[in-house]
Parts: structure tokens; C-alpha cells; sequence
């Protein structure tokens, strides 16, 4: 069994930064593209940024030049670096994994993470 825990939320001031991480944990053989969503109150979740597991990154607009998206691979750990952060970025924060394949060679086709809040506010 695989488990992502998330970690990193929490309130900050307008302008300020936070660093999001997302581990994977369990009988792990190799993780995919991950990433890292938001659902806003009252909002769907929408896509924030993906890193492929070679390191390619891409990122949504709205956060493109404040967020940074980044990768441990012997770390099985996922991070998003939050700067210059806005009202408007408060959400809950959810990292996801696609194609997690085990030591058994079982695949999850995607996984989430149980998600964090991050509060942006003065």
C-alpha cells in the first residue's frame, strides 16, 4: 500500500512564502508526473503545476513566477514553493501522483494527497 502525506500549510501575510511537501510512502518501485492542485472555498479543484520525472515543469497562469515546483526522487517527495502569495492563492493544496508502481509491480494510476490549507490573509 502507497500513502501520500502533505505537509507545509498554514497561515501567511500577503506577500509572504510557504513550501508545500507531498511524500510518498510504502512498497514504492518508481512514481510518474506529479503535481499540485488547489480547490478554492466554494470552487472545483483546478490544476496548479506538474513535474515529470525527469524534471520538466509546468505551471498553471495564476502562480506562474511565484510557485516552484520540485522533485526528490530518492525522496519520493514532491514540493511546491509558494512566493509572493495573494488572498486570492488561499485554498486547500493537493498533491498528486500518477503512475505509482510498486515493488510488486502493481500500479495505482494516480494518487492523492489528503490536502493542506493554506490560508492567505493579513
Amino acid at each position: 500500500q502507497v500513502q501520500l502525506v502533505e505537509s507545509g500549510g498554514g497561515l501567511v501575510q500577503p506577500g509572504g512564502s510557504l513550501r508545500l511537501s507531498c511524500a510518498a510512502s510504502g512498497s514504492i518501485f518508481s512514481l510518474n508526473a506529479m503535481g499540485w492542485y488547489l480547490q478554492a472555498p466554494g470552487k472545483e479543484r483546478e490544476w496548479v503545476a506538474t513535474i515529470t520525472r525527469g524534471g520538466s515543469t509546468n505551471y498553471a497562469d495564476s502562480v506562474k513566477g511565484r510557485f516552484t515546483i520540485s522533485r526528490d526522487n530518492a525522496k519520493n517527495t514532491v514540493y511546491l514553493q509558494m512566493n509572493s502569495l495573494k488572498p486570492e492563492d488561499t485554498a486547500v493544496y493537493y498533491c498528486k501522483i500518477d503512475g505509482v508502481v510498486t515493488i510488486t509491480a502493481y500500479t495505482y494510476p494516480e494518487l492523492w494527497g489528503q490536502g493542506t490549507l493554506v490560508t492567505v490573509s493579513s
